[in-house]
C-alpha cells in the first residue's frame, strides 16, 4: 500500500495539461473506445485483459477485473483514467480521493455508446473523429436494425448461453439480450430478473430453443446440448458461437456480433 506521501509526490510531480495526454484504461472495451475515436497514442498504460488493436499488449497493465494497483497506476502519472462506473468505481476511491479525474463508462443500451463516444471525445478534444465515428455506428445500428428487425410471424425462439458450467444466459437488459431482440429474435430468458440468470437445464428444455448461441471461442462448449435430440436447436443442427470479445465489449465491434447473431437467426427463420 501507499503512503500518502508518496502518492501526493506523484501527483504533485506530473504536469497539469487542460487535455489530457497520459491516459489509463481499465477496462478493454474503454481501451478499444480511446483507438476508436483517435486517441490511443496517449494511452501509457492499460489492464490485463486489454488485448485490441493488438498494439495496446506491449503497455503496462495496472488492473483486472478484481483489483487496481494503485502504486502502478499513479506511478505512470495519469492525468486521466477511464473506468466502468458499476463494476470499478469503488476500486478507485483511494485514487480519486487524491484528485485523479476519471472518465466513468457505463453503456446501458446501444444508443448510448454513441453518447459515450461523443463525450470521451470532447473531453480528449478529438470531437471531430469521435462524432464521426460515433455517427457510424449508429448508422450502422440502424441498417441492422433495419434489415433483420421486422419479420412478420412467430419469433424465432433464442437460448443465448453465456458460460457453462454453471449454464448462466442473458436477460432483456444485457447487450446480448438486446442484440436477440435486434435481430427479430425472442430471447426465451428475457422475462429474468437478473441480467445474467443461472439456468436450470430443465428450464431450457421445457422452451425448446430452436437457436441455441454461445458467446465462446470453443465449440466443445456446445457439446452438452448433444445429450437433447430432441431440442429443436440440436435436431436443425442450430448451435452457433459468437465472438465474445466482440459481443460483450461496448465498443463499435460490438455490431459485428450482432450481425452473426442477425444471420443465424435469419437463417433458422427461412430453413
Amino acid at each position: 500500500m501507499l503512503s500518502k506521501y508518496w502518492l501526493w509526490l506523484l501527483l504533485l510531480a506530473a504536469p497539469v495539461l487542460a487535455t489530457p495526454q497520459r491516459l489509463i484504461t481499465l477496462t478493454p472495451h474503454l481501451t478499444e473506445l480511446v483507438y476508436a475515436i483517435g486517441a490511443g497514442d496517449r494511452l501509457v498504460a492499460t489492464d490485463d485483459w486489454s488485448d485490441y488493436p493488438p498494439e495496446v499488449k506491449r503497455l503496462p497493465k495496472v488492473a483486472n477485473f478484481r483489483s487496481i494497483n494503485s502504486e502502478a497506476l499513479l506511478a505512470q502519472r495519469p492525468d486521466l483514467i477511464l473506468a466502468w462506473r458499476s463494476v470499478q468505481s469503488s476500486m478507485l476511491s483511494s485514487v480519486t480521493v487524491l484528485g485523479v479525474p476519471v472518465f466513468y463508462s457505463d453503456p446501458t443500451r446501444f444508443e448510448s455508446l454513441a453518447d459515450e463516444m461523443r463525450a470521451l471525445g470532447k473531453q480528449l478534444d478529438v470531437e471531430t473523429q469521435a462524432n464521426q465515428a460515433a455517427d457510424a455506428f449508429l448508422a450502422r445500428l440502424a441498417s441492422l436494425r433495419q434489415r433483420y428487425g421486422h419479420h412478420a410471424g412467430p419469433k424465432v425462439r433464442v437460448f443465448y448461453q453465456l458460460w457453462y458450467p454453471p449454464l448462466t444466459s442473458a436477460s432483456g437488459v444485457a447487450w446480448a439480450a438486446q442484440a436477440i431482440e435486434l435481430c427479430g429474435g425472442e430471447n426465451i430468458m428475457a422475462n429474468s430478473s437478473a441480467p445474467y440468470p443461472q439456468v436450470g437445464m430443465e428450464e431450457v428444455l421445457a422452451r425448446n430453443p430452436q437457436l441455441i448461441l454461445a458467446g465462446t471461442h470453443h465449440s466443445e462448449e456446445l457439446d452438452h446440448w448433444r445429450k437433447w435430440p430432441n431440442l429443436d436447436a440440436v435436431k436443425q443442427h442450430h448451435l452457433v458461437l459468437i465472438n465474445p470479445d466482440e459481443l460483450h465489449r461496448f465498443t463499435p465491434r460490438a455490431l459485428n456480433a450482432v450481425e452473426a447473431i442477425c444471420k443465424a437467426i435469419d437463417a433458422v427463420r427461412h430453413r
